[in-house]
């Protein structure tokens, strides 16, 4: 049920310093599992990056990233999250501004 607790969790993997961690995110699925992590897998710094769907009756995400060295895994999850809030934002923006010129050239043939 949406809203009924926590949007993410996460889940530290015993004997890292927290650059082995699992993000759970509810309420979500392949959409954004794909899409961030394409964006967190741009990052040199990111070792490992993957997520899956606990079960199909499940709303979650388990979404994973381990780094190299002493970098923790919260910053290219926050970094691939703001990358992939500007793409959209850049996809929206240029999606409004076509939409404008196609109304205003359909106004311009009307008269």
């Amino acid at each position: 049920m949406a809203g009924s607790g926590p949007a993410l969790e996460t889940i530290q993997a015993d004997g890292t310093d927290g650059n082995c961690v699992t993000f759970v995110l509810h309420d979500e699925d392949h959409t954004l599992g794909n899409s961030l992590r394409y964006m967190v897998m741009k990052n040199p710094d990111v070792e490992f990056c993957g997520y899956c769907i606990t079960h199909p009756s499940e709303s979650k995400i388990n979404f994973r990233i381990q780094t190299r060295g002493a970098l923790p895994a919260v910053e290219p999850f926050r970094k691939g999250l703001n990358d992939l809030m500007g793409v959209c934002q850049h996809v929206l923006n240029t999606f409004e501004r076509s939409m404008k010129e196609f109304r205003a050239q359909k106004e311009e043939e009307m008269q």
